[in-house]
């Protein structure tokens, strides 16, 4: 049994042929390509679009992604993504996402991300407009009921290794 799907549902689609790899199952670069794709979805929502951009000169970097892979999606599977809004400031957002099978509702995936607004022109990091703070803040009242997700944060490690570089303290 699934569990409950989490976060705002914030864009679909199917695994096309192409996303189709040796293990006949969707490559690990096109689940980061389909959770792109809803971080475009976000963006336009919160104002910056492919107009934004040219007008403006101010776009967004995305500086750090992680992505755990629960199980598989196949070719001509329909997915849908939601995302989290777990923290934001006047320049960054962190969120994190969940790639979910569109009829069966187990998680396939997820997606943490940090993302920074810049100034195209100076390459460096700018505040959000207005605008965009005022959607982030309509997005955050919309989740306010939402749980810190148990992935989010999390480490990549060998429980047991045979051998690990040791870490310093």
């Amino acid at each position: 049994m699934a569990k409950e799907v989490q976060g705002l549902r914030i864009c679909e689609g199917i695994v096309k042929p192409e996303w189709i790899d040796y293990n006949h199952h969707m490559n690990v670069a096109y689940y980061v390509l389909a959770f792109d794709l809803a971080i475009d979805a976000l963006w336009a929502r919160i104002g910056i679009t492919p107009e934004y951009i040219r007008d403006t000169r101010g776009s967004t970097f995305a500086v750090e992604c992680h992505v755990t892979y629960q199980r598989e999606l196949c070719e001509d599977d329909p997915y849908y993504v939601t995302m989290d809004l777990l923290a934001y400031d006047a320049k960054r957002i962190h969120q994190f996402q969940r790639m979910y099978h569109a009829e069966e509702h187990y998680l396939a995936a997820t997606a943490e991300w940090m993302s920074l607004h810049v100034d195209l022109n100076s390459r460096k990091v700018t505040q959000w407009p207005a605008a965009t703070l005022d959607e982030l803040a309509a997005i955050a009242a919309e989740q306010s009921a939402a749980i810190y997700p148990d992935l989010a944060g999390s480490r990549m490690r060998v429980r047991e290794p045979i051998y690990a570089i040791q870490q310093e303290d």
